[in-house]
Order: C-alpha cells, then sequence, then structure tokens
C-alpha cells in the first residue's frame, strides 16, 4: 500500500536546483563568505553554551535536589503512598466483645398504645418495642439489669433473652424518668442452671476518667435484630442534653452530662452498654438522646454520675403489675406541672392536687389541694400517666409513701414525705 504522508528521501533528485548547472558562478563575494563564518561560529558558541547548562541542570536536578528522571514513576509512587496513609485502620475488638457479650441481654416490651381517630373515638392496640439491657448484680433471689427508662415505660409486660437465647419474664425494680433510667429483675429461679453458666455480672469503669480520642464499643439489641457490635471513639464528654416539647417544640437542658461518641448507637441500643478497651461499663447508650441530623453523634448516660441513682432503684421493692380490679388508687384529681408551668409560676414538676377526694387515703394522710405529689414510693412521678403508671404496682389496701411538695406563704415549698393507704375504685 502506497504511503499516503511525503517523506523526504535524500536519494531521491525531487528538489532541483535552481541554478543552471550549465553556467556556475566562478566568482564568489568574500565579505558574504565573512559574514558566513561568523554566522556558523557564533552558532557554535551557543550549542555550546546551551548544551552547558542543560547538562548542568540536570546534573543539579538528579544528585543534588535528587529528582527521579522518571517522572510517571514519581507520580504513581505518590499515588500510592497517599493510597496507604488514607486507609482506614481498624481494631479487631471480638476478644473484648466475647467477655461483655455475656453481661448484655435484650429486652422485649410489650404494651398497650391508645389511638385517636378523626371523629375523636380511641381504640387500643399492642404494640412491641426492643431494647437493651446491662446485667449489674445478683442478690440471693435475683438477677437485676439496668436499662433506660423509655425503653421499659407504659409495659403490659417485660421479657429478657440471655446470651444463650433463653427468654424468661421480667419485673420492674425501680425507674427514674428525669435521668432515662430504670432496673429490671428477674427471679433466680425462672433461670436454669445452664443459662446462668453462660451470663455474667458487667464490670463497671470509671467514666469520670475518660480521655477524648480513646475507643469505644457500643453493644446493643439494634433494631430488635439481635446484639450487634458498633465501634468508635470518645468525640466529647459534659455534653448537655436537651429534651424537645412535643407541643411547643421548645427545647430545653436537662442538666444531664452525657458521653458523646461517633460509635453508631441506633434504635434497640437503648439501654446497652457503652464499654472502653478493657471491656469496661463507661456508660448507659441511649438512642432516644442521638442526633437525627448529624451522623455519627451518639450519646450515652456517664455511669460514675448515676452509680448513685442505679443503687437507689436496685434497693427498691421489686414492681409486679396487678389487675385493674386490685389497683388502687390515692383518690385525689390533679394536672400536670410541666417545667414550662414550672419556671412561669415558681413550682415543683410533678402532679397538682386540684382535688381531693372526701374520705379517701390522700386526706386521711394530709395531703390538700395544692399540694405537688412528686414521688410515689421513692419513684419520681412528673405526670399524671405516670403516677397512674405506678399505682398499676399496688392493688388497693397497701401502704405506699408519697412525696409532697407543700407552698409556704413566703413563695417557697417544703418538701413532706407521707403514707398513703391506697383504697378501691369509686367507680
Amino acid at each position: 500500500m502506497e504511503n499516503q504522508y511525503n517523506y523526504y528521501n535524500p536519494d531521491d533528485n525531487q528538489f532541483q536546483n535552481n541554478y543552471s548547472q550549465g553556467e556556475p558562478n566562478h566568482q564568489k563575494n568574500p565579505k558574504k563568505i565573512t559574514k558566513v563564518i561568523a554566522v556558523i561560529g557564533l552558532a557554535i558558541i551557543f550549542g555550546i553554551v546551551s548544551s552547558g547548562v542543560f547538562l548542568s541542570t540536570s546534573y543539579i536536578g538528579t544528585n543534588i535536589l535528587g529528582l527521579n528522571k522518571n517522572s510517571n514513576s514519581d507520580v504513581k509512587a505518590t499515588t500510592t503512598a497517599v493510597t496507604k496513609s488514607s486507609s482506614v485502620v481498624t481494631s479487631d475488638v471480638s476478644s473484648i466483645v466475647n467477655d461483655v457479650m455475656p453481661s448484655v441481654v435484650a429486652i422485649t416490651n410489650m404494651s398497650v398504645q391508645e389511638v385517636q381517630n378523626f371523629w375523636g373515638q380511641t381504640s387500643q392496640y399492642q404494640s412491641e418495642s426492643c431494647g437493651t439491657g446491662i446485667i449489674i448484680a445478683k442478690t440471693d433471689n435475683e438477677l437485676l439489669m439496668v436499662t433506660n427508662n423509655h425503653v421499659i415505660a407504659n409495659n403490659e409486660s417485660l421479657t429478657v433473652t440471655f446470651d444463650d437465647d433463653t427468654s424468661v419474664d421480667a419485673d420492674v425494680k425501680g425507674t427514674d424518668s428525669e435521668h432515662d433510667l430504670a432496673v429490671i429483675a428477674v427471679p433466680l429461679d425462672q433461670i436454669s442452671s445452664k443459662t446462668m453458666e453462660k451470663i455474667a455480672v458487667a464490670t463497671l469503669g470509671d467514666s469520670t476518667a475518660l480521655q477524648v480520642g480513646e475507643p469505644a464499643i457500643a453493644i446493643g439489641n439494634a433494631m430488635g435484630y439481635g446484639q450487634s457490635v458498633t465501634t468508635g471513639v470518645i468525640s466529647a464528654v459534659n455534653r448537655e442534653s436537651t429534651t424537645t416539647d412535643e407541643q411547643t417544640g421548645e427545647t430545653e437542658e436537662t442538666g444531664v452530662k452525657l458521653i458523646q461518641t461517633d460509635a453508631a448507637i441506633n434504635p434497640g441500643n437503648s439501654g446497652g452498654p457503652l464499654v472502653n478497651a478493657n471491656g469496661e461499663v463507661i456508660g448507659i447508650n441511649s438512642s432516644k438522646l442521638a442526633s437525627t441530623t448529624v451522623e455519627g453523634m451518639g450519646y450515652a448516660i456517664p455511669i460514675s454520675d448515676v452509680s448513685d441513682i442505679i443503687d437507689n432503684l436496685m434497693n427498691q421493692e421489686t414492681k409486679h403489675k396487678v389487675s385493674e380490679e386490685k389497683k388502687g388508687y390515692l383518690s385525689v384529681k390533679g394536672y400536670d406541672v410541666t417545667e414550662e408551668s414550672a419556671e412561669k409560676y415558681n413550682m415543683p414538676t410533678g402532679v397538682y392536687v386540684a382535688e381531693i377526694v372526701k374520705g379517701g387515703g390522700a386526706e386521711e394522710a394530709g395531703i390538700t389541694k395544692g399540694n405537688v405529689i412528686t414521688a410515689l414510693n421513692g419513684t419520681t412521678v412528673n405526670s399524671m400517666e405516670e403516677l397512674q403508671k405506678e399505682l398499676g404496682y399496688y392493688e388497693s389496701g397497701k401502704t405506699v409513701s408519697v412525696t409532697i411538695q407543700v407552698p409556704e406563704n413566703n413563695g417557697e415549698w417544703t418538701e413532706k414525705t407521707v403514707d398513703v393507704k391506697l383504697g378501691k375504685s369509686s367507680k
């Protein structure tokens, strides 16, 4: 195939001399010859100087500055180095998890929810929710677990599942809604000896000694699918927690200091342990407090800050739900004192006593209109709903201690505790 491009070939006589070879020019101009020689000389000098500069530059770049002649190899080597340095370094936490997992339980809460339709009619349906708990103590007759209060709230029944997948019913020992804590109990005679061999009481650490940047491991019953593990670091300590008013949308600080971590804390993880590199529980995870708008911001309640509260809940009497027919009543009518109302009117939060039923236990105990009920048998109550929930554990005829705030003439409030014998429903 004939080449489509034309190349100069010195053997081909393609270029003809413009001058006639039959008439050579025998006369040459000396001045022109001198100029030609001068130009050729300058060209030679320029070539020598240029070569010297190029060689010098090449020598300096290669031998003094250490530059590699192969620029393509440089780019590849740099890219490889950058790729290696940007890879994520992960640690094997399996041994830590294996040590901690026997002290973690999955919690299933069966509750009754009430809904209202478009015409204002209400109906009830059974709802199931999941959470996590930590085995923190074993008494002579009970196994005790700590979790979040919202995990066991409004329960009709509670079930815990141990590390060996066996499940047993549990009862509430004590709750603290203000700090979102609860302790539940399982009778030891309900747990098989085989299961007892596979479970363990958790080791509690010192959350006051935490350093930002140290490893953190979150364990929990994420989404109710069973125990799972996420890892991260301690992002911050002493973070202020806030609550949002569902009606106004306003947020308020609760005064509870929290641990912030980038370990994922998902729904179902609530109540589970946040542990350090030694496998010690340093916090109680709470998905309720986790940010829903920003990734990598999970929170846990520092274990050292609430140890006294947990001890108090552990020492309360285990509560068993009673039937509606046997349920006891205080014989009062009341209204909620929210945080907003408390701040506005200089009142304590709780249940404002608006009316006393004549001849009831509250009247006999000295509770009067205008008092604010703040606790029942040591359990804090911030609303009428919480008060009624607590009363659901006591039969009529049972005597309970009721903590009240009594207004003084100077605008101050005095705390008192009275014993009230619960009565029957007037219905």
